[in-house]
């Protein structure tokens, strides 16, 4: 468990390590399966409530405060955690999804706060999938799971190189939009109509010209003067919303 919260990634054999109640309750709702749950001594009593809901042959571990603590990346932990199996997803079969909805392409976000809050909007707001393209944070980092509100476990997401699925997103009939501070047509002009592929880059850097330079439109979200530039999570969110 400390390894897969340190990396941020999954383990060898396909689990990623989650901490705290509100996420493990996330998990079950979203039906991963466990392979263990960590308690602390102090929280005793909530494995008396979580345990019935994850289920039988679940190995369950009681670990000293401190040595708990020192396990997961929380600063204030909340005595619980576990390794759940997340449901992996290929490039190609997020892309097959595009049909029911937008599917956004990230490249370079490395915040995981604002990949997180980029992952609640794509379930709040109906995307069919989410590919994660170089540079990107791990989805399988502790933050960004918190910051997902559990969405993380729900959302298809495959990581890839963006570039040569553009091939295969134009084969699906998907229309290519991008976002950027600063030129393109302002949001409440552009055509959100038909199958949408969406890319949202980081806020430093944007889009990499290589990726910029294949959109079929490139759209700018109206804001003040005052402001250079929105984070990655609103601006997703903004366009989703629409």
């Amino acid at each position: 468990m400390r390894r897969a919260f340190a990396h941020g990634e999954l383990t060898p054999d396909g689990y990623c390590a989650i901490d705290g109640v509100r996420i493990l309750e996330e998990a079950i709702r979203s039906g991963l399966r466990f392979r263990a749950v960590f308690f602390s001594n102090s929280t005793q009593n909530k494995a008396a409530r979580l345990l019935p809901q994850i289920g039988a042959n679940v190995e369950t571990l009681l670990l000293p405060d401190k040595l708990f603590a020192s396990a997961v990346p929380s600063e204030t932990p909340q005595g619980v955690a576990a390794l759940v199996r997340w449901k992996e997803h290929s490039p190609d079969d997020v892309i097959a999804r595009a049909q029911a909805g937008p599917l956004l392409a990230i490249a370079g976000v490395q915040d995981p706060g604002n990949l997180g809050t980029i992952l609640r909007s794509a379930e709040a707001f109906g995307a069919a999938g989410v590919l994660l393209g170089e540079g990107t944070v791990s989805p399988f980092n502790s933050k960004l799971v918190r910051a997902s509100a559990g969405s993380v476990f729900r959302v298809p997401i495959a990581r890839t190189k963006l570039h040569p699925m553009l091939g295969a997103m134009r084969a699906q009939g998907l229309r290519l939009i991008a976002t950027s501070s600063h030129k393109g047509f302002a949001l409440p002009e552009a055509k959100f109509t038909g199958p949408l592929g969406i890319f949202i880059g980081s806020e430093g850097g944007g889009l990499p010209r290589d990726l910029i330079s294949e959109m079929d439109e490139v759209v700018v979200i109206p804001h003040s003067s005052k402001v250079e530039s929105l984070n990655a999570g609103i601006a997703a969110s903004i366009v989703l919303s629409e």
